[in-house]
């Protein structure tokens, strides 16, 4: 498969041009410091995991470029099932979730920063934007749109093969001071920021990230292969000062009970009820029986 997360960046890099032309930065951070405070992210998933439970964080998307359209009349899986940001988030709530985490780009996961409001408005959760995030502008924008929590993916900071990054430090060393100076913009809002990855080159910069949330992405965002493996080949090199969030791929019970036993209790899931008549009671099933 060709190589998908570098088509979404540049993308991505056109969307935010067209953003900033819309409402300027200064415009967007002011608007960023007036909002509403933020939701505890954070919070939210160590309270869970302290009472023994899975921490849920519970997708809302409509659609990926690996799966293609996954609830609503264009998807071929579900086509009789609402996609309705709101009524899924509710449920969610309902049913254990932990936190949300709402798909906000277009193009390519059918999103739309205005599922993200309805989601929030329906419940009281905290919630990720969902995103590929590559400027302080759209960390901004999030906060103004109501998330309490941005993800950076440490894919999109480095440029590269996985060979050149080992030869050029200077790579690292850009890729982490972008993603520092995101980070603490993002805390500075009052937001949580899931760092994500899944190698060890990209964890290696995530782990010297201010940040105690660490996503292990079992899809490889360049081709979209799915490995539990994944997760499991990298906690050990992770300091037990760090939550580790294990995402894509969990689908069963056995799925769950894997990470649970090698003390991986946070969970990023999405398409396994996006699928679903209810996706929170799918969640109830998958992670409470």
């Amino acid at each position: 498969m060709s190589d998908i997360l570098k088509k979404i960046l540049a993308t991505k890099v056109q969307e935010i041009a067209a953003a900033k032309a819309r409402a300027p930065w200064r415009e967007m951070l002011a608007a960023a410091k007036s909002a509403e405070p933020a939701r505890s992210f954070t919070a939210a998933i160590q309270n869970k995991i302290t009472t023994g439970q899975s921490a849920v964080i519970a997708e809302i998307k409509q659609a990926s470029p690996s799966k293609g359209v996954l609830r609503g009349p264009k998807s071929s899986h579900a086509p009789h099932l609402r996609f309705n940001p709101a009524e899924i988030a509710a449920s969610y709530e309902k049913h254990g979730a932990a936190c949300l985490s709402v798909l906000t780009d277009r193009q390519y996961f059918m999103g739309e920063p205005e599922y993200l409001r309805q989601a929030r408005a329906a419940c009281q959760l905290p919630v990720l934007r969902k995103d590929f995030i590559l400027e302080e502008y759209q960390i901004a924008e999030a906060r103004v749109m109501g998330a309490d929590c941005i993800l950076l993916i440490a894919a999109a900071f480095i440029i590269g093969s996985d060979s050149d990054i080992e030869k050029l430090d200077s790579l690292d060393r850009n890729a982490l001071s972008r993603m520092s100076r995101l980070t603490a913009l993002a805390h500075e809002l009052g937001m949580s920021v899931l760092v994500e990855v899944h190698n060890t080159e990209e964890l290696s910069l995530a782990l010297q990230l201010k940040t105690p949330l660490l996503g292990i992405n079992n899809r490889n965002l360049r081709t979209f292969e799915t490995r539990l493996d994944t997760t499991l080949q990298l906690l050990y090199q992770i300091p037990d000062d760090r939550i580790i969030v294990t995402e894509s791929g969990i689908h069963t019970p056995e799925d769950v009970t894997l990470m649970r036993q090698h003390n991986v209790n946070a969970f990023l899931v999405g398409e396994a009820f996006m699928r679903a008549d209810d996706p929170g009671i799918e969640l109830a099933s998958l992670f409470y029986g």
